[in-house]
């Protein structure tokens, strides 16, 4: 519930303020229907199979979800790392090449990001690798327990964890180390901290928010990455089912914390989704973050 609403509340502002979205904004777009597209496609089938106490279906319905958890996983993998380099790049470039980052550029990067998020998702699909279903039996994934004698499986699972994990999360880590190290020296250039402009503030709040967002995905990874790369060297049946069952629950939720990133660190989708709200029919009480002496009390909308 919390990703649908969040992320239709992201696509709901993006698509009212179009005309005026920035090309590097159209990944977040591309991250917000990665979240989106995950939920609807696997989160039903998922609470479904939990109520029931048992996978619903057969192998079929097990490789779709399985399919779809690796295809968007890798999508929003990519899109972070995307992000990474386009912000790394405009903080380092001039203002005269900092426009050079055009819209179908962009456009171009995304459907890079789907094509490739695609091709690891069906190689399974054509021999390399397999699918199968989690060891707590509710879910389906990359049948990680399933490698421990198999070369094909082995070096399908290193080179997508070279790949598809190891390098994008360098390139992350790299590319804000290299951007906080261009603030801390232009901010040593600045003696008063009153005057940095506005335009460096924004560029840092930007940063800060892409770095949040960035930080959230892969934690929320991790656990169950290392449960995951336990089951390969070692007996899935070692772990406890709900050592394998938490963990992929936190990395579930990995789709739900970026809209709330945004409302903190933005204050254009605050507004928008005030008046969202507004148009759905609830009542706002909104106390404006203005002087008291242009509004001397608390604006109440109702719909």
């Amino acid at each position: 519930i919390l990703t649908i609403l969040g992320n239709s509340a992201v696509l709901a502002t993006v698509v009212k303020r179009s005309s005026l979205l920035k090309s590097p904004e159209l990944l977040t777009v591309n991250l917000a229907v990665a979240d989106m597209g995950m939920a609807l496609s696997m989160y039903p089938l998922a609470i479904a199979s939990a109520w029931n106490h048992a996978w619903l279906g057969g192998d079929a319905s097990c490789v779709y979800y399985a399919l779809m958890g690796f295809l968007f996983g890798v999508c929003s993998m990519m899109t972070l790392c995307a992000m990474a380099v386009i912000r790394f790049l405009v903080t380092n470039s001039s203002k005269s090449n900092s426009h050079r980052i055009t819209k179908n550029t962009v456009c171009i990067l995304i459907a890079f990001i789907w094509l490739y998020s695609l091709l690891w998702a069906i190689l399974p699909l054509l021999g390399w690798g397999y699918y199968g279903p989690e060891p707590f039996g509710i879910s389906c994934t990359i049948a990680w327990s399933q490698f421990h004698n198999s070369s094909n499986g082995f070096s399908f699972i290193l080179s997508m964890f070279l790949l598809c994990t190891v390098l994008p999360a360098l390139t992350i880590v790299a590319c804000y180390l290299g951007i906080a190290w261009k603030v801390h020296k232009a901010y040593q250039e600045i003696q008063n901290i009153d005057r940095i402009p506005n335009a460096a503030k924004l560029e840092r709040k930007l940063t800060l928010m892409a770095v949040l967002i960035s930080v959230g995905f892969l934690s929320s990874w991790t656990p169950y990455a290392a449960a995951s790369f336990w089951s390969i060297f070692s007996s899935s049946a070692s772990l406890q089912p709900v050592v394998t069952l938490l963990p992929c629950l936190f990395a579930k939720s990995s789709t739900a914390y970026n809209p709330f990133i945004y409302y903190l660190f933005s204050k254009t989708f605050r507004c928008e989704v005030r008046k969202l709200r507004c148009c759905c029919g609830w009542r706002v009480h909104y106390f404006s973050s203005e002087s008291s002496a242009e509004h001397p009390v608390a604006t109440v909308w109702s719909g």
